[in-house]
């Protein structure tokens, strides 16, 4: 559901980095994405971490909704194996945000295939995915940070 605001997406500034620190300690966020980091709250690591992606050949991206930052999207990986990723501020979930962003970064990254990794139980993201051409291709069982557990999880694939 589109609910009017304009997303679009930029380069990821220094300033965007509290904002994703403060999204990926989202309790209800975290549960909901499962597969986080090991622990989430320990800032040198989150550091570090976004140092080598914004150093790699990742495509990362902050969204913006009507010109605030509301989360980020990335294509990361080997060719042939790359995924998508996306983190949405959860008070924007259910706006079409996230569908709108994956749209825009699949426009910006024209290569395929790529894929993509959801919690079975995330119906939510497995709707986004699948609006945007993505198709169930497997499915797997990995062990969930956020969780503490292993869980389900799908495969998904975009090949045109």
């Amino acid at each position: 559901m589109d609910f009017g605001a304009e997303v679009t997406l930029r380069v990821v500034h220094d300033s965007d980095l509290p904002v994703f620190f403060r999204l990926m300690n989202d309790p209800e966020s975290a549960r909901m994405a499962a597969f986080t980091a090991k622990d989430p709250t320990d800032r040198d690591a989150f550091d570090a971490h976004w140092k080598r992606v914004r150093a790699s050949d990742a495509v990362n991206r902050t969204i913006l909704a009507d010109g605030d930052v509301v989360g980020s999207a990335a294509v990361y990986g080997a060719p042939g194996e790359r995924e998508v990723t996306y983190w949405i501020d959860r008070a924007y979930w259910g706006r079409g945000i996230a569908t709108a962003a994956l749209r825009a970064l699949l426009v910006a990254v024209p290569e395929r295939p790529l894929y993509a990794r959801a919690a079975a139980d995330n119906v939510a993201s497995r709707r986004v995915l699948e609006k945007c051409g993505f198709h169930v291709t497997a499915h797997a069982r990995g062990f969930a940070n956020a969780r503490g557990t292993e869980i389900d999880e799908i495969v998904l694939s975009l090949r045109s």
